[in-house]
C-alpha cells in the first residue's frame, strides 16, 4: 500500500529550547529528518512548511491570561513569582527568550498537518515537533507550554466538525489532552503509559473515564514498571481495536512519545524497537479501516535522542508511506555524521539486538497485572456498548 503523506518540518523547531542540559531537545526532529533523507524516503514534495498558530487559535484551549503570561516570559518581562502561577520558570519548564513564538510554531505545525489531511489531499501527516501533551488551559507542565495536540483537536472540532480519537503511547500519561476534553463526547482519548505510582504526572488511572456527557470517552491503561514488548503491545492492540470500533471516529490523532524504550533515562519501561514498529502499523491500519485514512501523528517524549528517538520516529513515517517498517542496517552517512556529536555509541541497525537487557524476574507478575488493567478497560467498553444500545 502506497499512501500520500506529508512531513511537517522547520529548522526553527530547535528554537523550542529550555537550556543546553535540559532533557527535551528538538534536535531529535532534525536527526530523524536526516535519517529519513539518508534512507531516500523523504522527498522535497513530502515536506510541509509550518506556520505560527494565531493567538485566537491558541485560545481554543488556552486562557488569554495564560497566553499573555507566556508572551511576557518570552520577552523577559514575567517575574519568577508571576511565572509560578502558570507553571512557567520551573525546573521542568524554564523560561527562555522567544518561548511564545517557538511554542506557537509547534502548535501551528500541528494545524498544518491537520489541514493537509482534512483538506489538502493527504491521507496522513506527521509533525514530530508536536505532541506536547502536558500543557493545560492556564498552566505549563512537563516540558510543555502550549498543548498543540489539544489545540489541534479543538481546531478539528470547530473547523471540520469531526469526531476525534486521540491515542497516546508516551510513557507519561497524556493528562493535558485528557482533562481538556474530559466532558466532551465527540473526543475520545486513549492513553497507555507507565503507572503514575512511579512516574510523572501521577494520573491516568483506569478509573478516569470522563465526566458528564464525556463519560465513557476517556480510556487509560496504566502499565507496570518494567513492562516488556509483548505485554505493552497486547494491551495497546486490544484496547485500540476495541475503542476505535466503539467510538467510530472520523479522524485519528496519535501522540508518539518514544520514552517507553528500555534505554530512556526518565522512565522505567522495557520496550524495544519491536514496539515502535508495531505502534504506527496499527494506527495506519485502523485509520484506513475506520477513517478513510485520516491520520495525524505527532511527536512527544523520548529522551535518548541518540539511540532511540530517530529510529522510533522514522518508523512512523515509513509506515505512513508503505505500512511496513525499516529493516537492516542504518545508513552509514547518517551514523558517521551524528556519532561525532553523540556521547554514546549509535546503533548499527533499525532493530535492537537480542538481550538488550537482563531478564526481568517479575515478568510473569507484571504481565498478569497488566492483563487485569486491560480486562477492566475492555469490560467498561462492553458495558458502555450495552448501555448505549438499551438507552432511548
Amino acid at each position: 500500500m502506497k499512501c500520500q503523506a506529508g512531513f511537517v518540518y522547520s529548522d526553527a523547531f530547535t528554537r523550542y529550547h529550555f537550556r543546553d542540559d535540559h532533557p527535551f531537545n528538538q534536535l531529535r526532529v532534525q536527526m530523524t529528518k536526516e535519517l529519513l533523507e539518508s534512507e531516500k524516503v523523504l522527498d522535497p514534495e513530502n515536506l510541509l512548511t509550518p506556520r505560527l498558530a494565531t493567538e485566537k487559535e491558541l485560545a481554543l484551549v488556552h486562557s488569554p491570561t495564560y497566553i499573555e503570561a507566556v508572551k511576557k516570559a518570552s520577552n523577559g518581562a514575567l517575574t519568577e513569582e508571576e511565572g509560578m502561577e502558570f507553571g512557567i520558570g520551573t525546573e521542568d519548564t524554564p523560561m527562555f527568550a522567544g518561548m511564545h513564538e517557538a511554542s506557537s510554531l509547534l502548535v501551528g505545525s500541528t494545524l498544518t498537518a491537520i489541514d493537509a489531511v482534512l483538506e489538502g489531499g493527504y491521507e496522513h501527516a506527521l509533525n514530530l515537533g508536536g505532541g506536547l501533551h502536558h500543557g493545560f488551559e492556564r498552566k505549563a507542565s512537563g516540558f510543555c507550554i502550549y498543548n498543540d495536540g489539544a489545540v489541534g483537536i479543538e481546531y478539528i472540532r470547530k473547523k471540520y466538525g469531526y469526531k476525534v480519537l486521540y491515542v497516546d503511547t508516551d510513557a507519561h500519561h497524556g493528562d493535558g489532552v485528557q482533562w481538556l476534553f474530559y466532558d466532551e463526547p465527540n473526543v475520545c482519548t486513549l492513553s497507555i503509559h507507565e503507572t503514575g505510582r512511579y512516574l510523572f504526572p501521577g494520573t491516568g488511572n483506569v478509573t478516569e473515564r470522563g465526566l458528564k456527557e464525556g463519560y465513557g470517552y476517556s480510556f487509560n491503561l496504566p502499565i507496570d514498571a518494567f513492562t516488556e514488548d509483548e505485554s505493552f503491545l497486547d494491551l495497546y492492540e486490544s484496547a485500540f481495536r476495541e475503542v476505535v470500533e466503539y467510538f467510530k471516529p472520523d479522524v485519528i490523532v496519535t501522540q508518539n512519545g518514544a520514552d517507553a524504550h528500555y534505554l530512556d533515562p526518565l522512565t522505567h519501561l522495557c520496550s524495544t524497537m519491536k514496539t515502535y514498529e508495531r505502534i504506527p502499523q496499527l494506527a495506519h491500519e485502523l485509520a484506513h479501516q475506520y477513517c478513510n485514512g485520516r491520520w495525524i501523528a505527532l511527536g512527544g517524549g523520548g529522551y535518548d535522542m541518540w539511540r532511540v528517538v530517530p529510529r522510533a520516529w522514522a518508523q512512523v513515517w515509513k509506515t505512513m508511506l508503505s505500512g511496513e517498517p525499516f529493516e537492516g542496517q542504518l545508513p552509514t552517512e547518517w551514523k558517521n555524521k551524528w556519532q561525532k556529536h553523540a556521547p554514546v555509541e549509535l546503533p548499527e541497525s533499525w532493530q535492537d539486538p537480542e538481550g538488550l537487557f537482563k531478564p526481568i524476574p517479575r515478568k510473569a507478575e507484571i504481565t498478569e497485572k497488566n492483563k487485569k488493567v486491560l480486562a477492566k478497560a475492555l469490560q467498561f467498553i462492553h458495558n458502555q456498548k450495552k448501555y448505549n444500545h438499551l438507552s432511548p
